[in-house]
């Protein structure tokens, strides 16, 4: 069953920090080749720096990083090339860079609707989160190595402000062009195999959970508390057996068989 076409892949190679968009990715059974292979860690408190905790980190998300021969460079708003002291000015609190987390490595997840009630520069509360339950030890995803999300739930996200909402702000590995759907097709994606490309195969596992992050300012892309109202409106799913109802868009997977995915490529549905 076909379920749609390749539109555009995308990895992001430091943890909260603007990614990149690609024209095609190797797949591994760690995700998308050089997808959030390096994190910061707060030196403070030992957790991994995620802009989930929008009040301490959403300056990230005004950080660059792209893939190069020689390592991920990291690039200021302004174009400077930022080391860790400069990401420390950033930020405002010390950091340093890894490329493997700390064991039991966590981070912090604040109240989305506490965010949006009450501003990102609120101090709110928070839940902490271990890293990656359904990924390979040793990186860095908050659950499943790779992110897929559907041109038909852009649209419904997106239709109260006259347009689809950017991809950016949901950060996807994958954005699925689904011609003829409406709504959030990928959530019946759950518990099935998609086959992309010549061999690539994923389980999808779980919808996708939203936090704060989709609301906050991605680059040149300004703050946007609908990106999480419309998903709190439109699609409130499970998204685990035992979780209860959550804003949720796009889903998460892992990988059965690896490849490399293109522009263009067919997605099917098993």
């Amino acid at each position: 069953m076909t379920a749609g076409t390749v539109r555009s892949l995308h990895r992001h190679p430091l943890k909260s920090a603007l990614g990149e968009e690609i024209a095609r990715a190797r797949i591994t059974g760690r995700g998308i080749e050089g997808d959030r292979v390096r994190a910061l860690l707060d030196t403070a408190t030992g957790r991994v720096v995620s802009a989930k905790n929008p009040r301490l980190w959403r300056a990230l998300l005004t950080v660059t990083a792209r893939t190069t021969p020689y390592g991920i460079r990291l690039l200021a708003a302004d174009g400077r090339e930022l080391d860790e002291a400069g990401l420390t000015a950033l930020l405002g609190r010390e950091v340093r860079a890894v490329d493997v987390p700390p064991p039991g490595a966590e981070l912090e997840r604040s109240v989305p609707e506490e965010v949006l009630d009450r501003g990102a520069d609120a101090d709110v509360p928070a839940t902490v989160h271990t890293l990656g339950s359904a990924a390979p030890p040793g990186t860095f995803f908050d659950f499943a190595p790779v992110h897929l999300v559907s041109t038909a739930a852009l649209a419904a996200l997106g239709g109260g402000t006259g347009g689809p909402v950017a991809a950016a702000r949901y950060r996807p590995n994958l954005v699925v062009e689904t011609p003829g759907e409406r709504g959030f097709p990928e959530n019946a994606w759950v518990g099935r195999e998609l086959r992309i490309g010549a061999g690539v195969r994923l389980e999808v596992l779980a919808a996708t959970p939203r936090c704060a992050v989709p609301t906050l300012a991605h680059g040149v892309l300004p703050r946007d508390p609908e990106a999480l109202r419309a998903a709190a409106r439109l699609n409130r799913v499970e998204p685990l057996p035992g979780t209860g109802p959550m804003p949720c868009a796009g889903v998460y997977a892992r990988v059965l068989a690896g490849g490399t995915v293109r522009r263009g490529d067919a997605v099917s549905l098993r």
